[in-house]
């Protein structure tokens, strides 16, 4: 699809083609028995009338899984805040946030039972509210000032995504949480939304993209012609360079 469209609207496409690429190579990861680890939990049971007992737990941990999240959810967030037209300070927030919200969910899928794993899943929450607030205030504000189908269009997508993000710390919750589910039932509801928040997003995103020239982006300069005759990097279409 990229080569269907000039190099200066390519920026979708590109983005895009990294998330599902990097997607791609963790699961083939994780599949071939990289990127896996175990949490070894110790529960202590007192007795009343008898010694206390241990109990020693190992759950794999599939931490290629972050790995891939700590790169494809910011470049997820950077196809939502171009479309929205966001600006660099509020990307910087969402994207930072993102980083915090998946590194204290991988510390706490390493953490022990009790405060410390859930003090860590709650920061991870709030960093998600942090991105929630960027999308739906600021992004919903800038993609109405656009037009109406770019503000349309991004409300539809933001909250496709945002709802299915949603759903992510819920698995959590009850796989690595509380061990409600096993893992084979984690690694199939989050192979379900990966499917969903990356390749679906992405063709749902490149194919209206495509369609709508409200939303197409256009970047010239050094993206589409790199340095110039005498070394010089243009960011804008001044042919005198920068």
């Amino acid at each position: 699809m990229a080569f269907r469209v000039p190099v200066q609207k390519r920026l979708f496409h590109i983005l895009t083609a990294f998330i599902t690429t990097f997607a791609a190579i963790s699961y083939f990861a994780m599949a071939s028995g990289d990127g896996i680890s175990y949490n070894h939990i110790v529960l202590k049971e007192s007795h009343k009338h008898t010694p206390d007992t241990t109990q020693d737990i190992y759950r794999s941990v599939y931490w290629a899984r972050y790995v891939d999240w700590s790169i494809t959810t910011p470049l997820l967030l950077l196809d939502l805040a171009f479309l929205a037209g966001l600006s660099g300070a509020n990307i910087l927030v969402a994207v930072i946030a993102d980083l915090i919200m998946i590194l204290t969910g991988l510390f706490a899928a390493f953490g022990n039972e009790g405060a410390q794993k859930w003090g860590y899943y709650a920061m991870a929450c709030i960093a998600y509210l942090v991105i929630i607030y960027q999308l739906a205030v600021y992004g919903r504000q800038q993609a109405m000032a656009k037009d109406n189908k770019t503000g349309t269009f991004f409300t539809a997508i933001a909250g496709f995504t945002l709802v299915l993000w949603t759903i992510y710390p819920i698995i959590w919750g009850i796989a690595d949480g509380s061990r409600t589910i096993g893992v084979d039932a984690e690694i199939v509801c989050y192979a379900i939304l990966d499917v969903m928040a990356k390749p679906i997003f992405g063709f749902w995103l490149l194919f209206t993209h495509d369609a709508t020239s409200a939303t197409t982006l256009s970047i010239d300069g050094f993206w589409a012609h790199g340095a110039g005759k005498d070394g010089t990097i243009r960011v804008g279409e001044d042919d005198e360079g920068a």
